[in-house]
């Protein structure tokens, strides 16, 4: 499969970005190390480039029907100017993709979803516009940088008349930064460390990625990779989609309940409603190394006995804690935080303990 290039790739190779294959785009893993860049993102300022991921644009008297048909969440609590976070249930019990729904407008809606699933979703909410909502996939129209840290608030403040500090969580505005015009500013994020998730139309993606990295340099602003990224999602018990949710897992079992809303119809609603109300045999879970170790993708999860109660999802060693952390599925009766389990980190069983989210 022919890999895509990101607008802005030739910058990313020229800051020195290593560059490798991801959900189908050629993206910076890192510039420098790891642990630096998530640290930089923890204490200051760091910016990702997240252009690979999808956005669709949905429109007209019908668009909120057709959303509130596909996703799991009540898009019609929304406020113009307000975010959700929501999922796509599938016609089996799993989810199709989790996304961000922003309402930009009455009747103008943008759908944010995982890169390696653009296709996929589309097809699938296409599948369900019988009422013909009008929808656009803009995903190669828009690039969309993650301005990410305690210090990223003061970074992007100085490019923008709008003022920031009085943007809720998960609402954003339409604005300008840095006289470029019809950016979405959105205080979300994939790291915990607080910050910008900003929308900019391609032509100017160069221009505002400029004036960010010349408003930070006062906070030692960085170019941060996907390896950090991932870290930083980690250490918060955010969810990866093809980890820690799939077309195979319900989002009971994923601790998604909250963003699962049954006062309306959707996907599959009532096997998921009976996995609500009858309970689910296993559970996602965030723990921490108590041996030293570090917990990977798919190893196996034992009880003290050695039996296999499941499966880690991810894992990584905490730049923030210095030990082991991850996330995984086990049987339910294993799930209550502060029980011990045990990670089989090649065929050595290293005691671990279930925690409360997120981990840090």
């Amino acid at each position: 499969m022919e890999v895509k290039h990101i607008p802005l790739n030739d910058l990313h190779i020229s800051l020195g970005g290593k560059m490798v294959p991801f959900a189908g785009y050629n993206m910076p893993v890192r510039y420098s190390s790891d642990i630096e860049e998530h640290m930089t993102v923890r204490n200051g300022v760091g910016v990702f480039d997240v252009s690979h991921m999808g956005e669709f644009s949905i429109k007209g008297p019908h668009a909120l029907e057709l959303i509130q048909r596909v996703t799991s969440n009540d898009a019609s609590k929304l406020a113009v100017g307000q975010a959700q976070y929501s999922c796509l249930p599938n016609d089996k019990g799993g989810i199709v993709d989790d996304l961000l729904v922003y309402k930009l407008a009455e009747e103008d809606y943008l759908l944010v979803v995982n890169a390696s699933n653009i296709e996929k979703d589309w097809n699938w909410i296409s599948g369900f516009n019988t009422q013909h909502a009008e929808m656009k996939n803009i995903s190669d129209d828009i690039c969309l940088f993650a301005v990410q840290g305690p210090k990223a608030l003061a970074t992007v403040q100085k490019l923008t008349p709008s003022a920031l500090s009085a943007i809720p969580y998960y609402h954003f505005v339409q604005g300008e930064i840095g006289s470029v015009q019809d950016v979405i500013i959105s205080n979300t994020g994939y790291t915990g460390a607080g910050g910008f998730e900003v929308y900019v139309p391609k032509q100017h993606a160069l221009a505002v990625w400029n004036k960010l990295f010349e408003a930070g340099k006062e906070f030692n602003i960085k170019p941060i990779g996907l390896g950090a990224r991932d870290t930083l999602r980690l250490e918060m018990g955010f969810c990866l989609y093809g980890n820690d949710i799939d077309d195979t897992t319900s989002p009971i079992e994923a601790g998604l309940g909250w963003i699962t809303k049954f006062t309306k119809a959707f996907t599959n609603h009532e096997q998921i409603k009976q996995h609500k109300e009858k309970g689910v045999e296993r559970k996602l879970v965030g723990f921490k190394m108590i041996d030293k170790g570090i917990p990977r993708h798919d190893y196996a999860i034992k009880d003290a006995n050695g039996s296999v109660i499941g499966k880690v999802t991810s894992g990584t060693q905490s730049p923030l804690l210095g030990i082991g952390i991850g996330l995984g599925y086990v049987t339910t009766k294993h799930a209550t935080p502060g029980t011990e389990i045990f990670v089989d980190v090649r065929g050595r069983n290293l005691k671990a303990q279930v925690n409360k989210l997120p981990l840090i």
